[in-house]
């Protein structure tokens, strides 16, 4: 699938451009999900002062564990971001909305993907250091945004990949290597998250492609998601018939 565009969150309080206050941002529809990419240099004040008003005492204790400031702002942006959204479509503050556990997809314990209760809207999260990106849609959804690695973590990593996929990346230019790599990569959690098992799965197991275009896994489509320069983000969908 082609590359699709985001919603730009930068300012909390203009989520859909329509004027002053939190606006409703627009349902996801079934098949599209609702991206949302958050620079943490532009939110990162926002999310600060708010944070304590907005996060529960579990995400405070986990900010609070950050050594390094960039990683505190990075996740305060995100979980801020996170029930700033999921309050506009549930109708409830931000404060009030309830993360819960699904099952896991390995042993039907409660620590698989993060849903609310009643299951909709799905949603997921991804963040690296200047950047998060959120989606949410009407059947489970996975999303990754990573960094493109330099050269040499690239060497020491490409083997956990599928043989296929690692054979598409040694088919490449030195040069273009590590930006196929994050490719290929943010593809894979992207669909690993979405699927409720993350990288708990062998990364080996399923093709996802290095090529420009995603090799979408059977009931799941997976799409690029346009990202700064310097990174690359992808999406998974699971098809609605395999919603569960």
């Amino acid at each position: 699938m082609a590359a699709t565009d985001t919603g730009r969150l930068l300012v909390p309080r203009r989520l859909s451009g329509s004027g002053p206050g939190l606006a409703t941002p627009a349902a996801p529809q079934p098949a599209v999900p609702a991206l949302w990419l958050v620079d943490t240099a532009e939110y990162r004040g926002y999310a600060s002062r708010h944070a304590p008003g907005i996060l529960d005492a579990q995400e405070l204790a986990h900010a609070a564990r950050f050594v390094r400031t960039a990683d505190r702002d990075a996740y305060e942006c995100a979980h801020v971001a996170l029930r700033l959204l999921l309050g506009a479509y549930l109708g409830v503050a931000a404060r009030e909305v309830v993360v819960e556990r699904a099952p896991c997809a390995h042993c039907d314990e409660p620590h698989g993907r993060p849903v609310v209760p009643g299951g909709t809207p799905h949603f997921s999260l991804s963040h690296c250091e200047g950047l998060s990106l959120l989606a949410f849609a009407t059947t489970p959804v996975g999303v990754d945004v990573e960094p493109v690695p330099d050269a040499a973590a690239v060497a020491e990593v490409a083997d956990v990949l599928h043989p296929r996929e690692a054979a598409e990346l040694a088919g490449l230019p030195a040069a273009v290597r590590p930006s196929a790599f994050a490719r290929v990569w943010t593809r894979k959690e992207a669909y690993l998250k979405g699927t409720g098992v993350g990288l708990s799965a062998d990364p080996a197991a399923d093709y996802v492609g290095a090529g420009p275009v995603p090799a979408s896994p059977p009931g799941w489509t997976l799409y690029d998601v346009l990202a700064p320069e310097g990174h690359h983000a992808a999406v998974a969908l699971a098809d609605p018939s395999d919603d569960g």
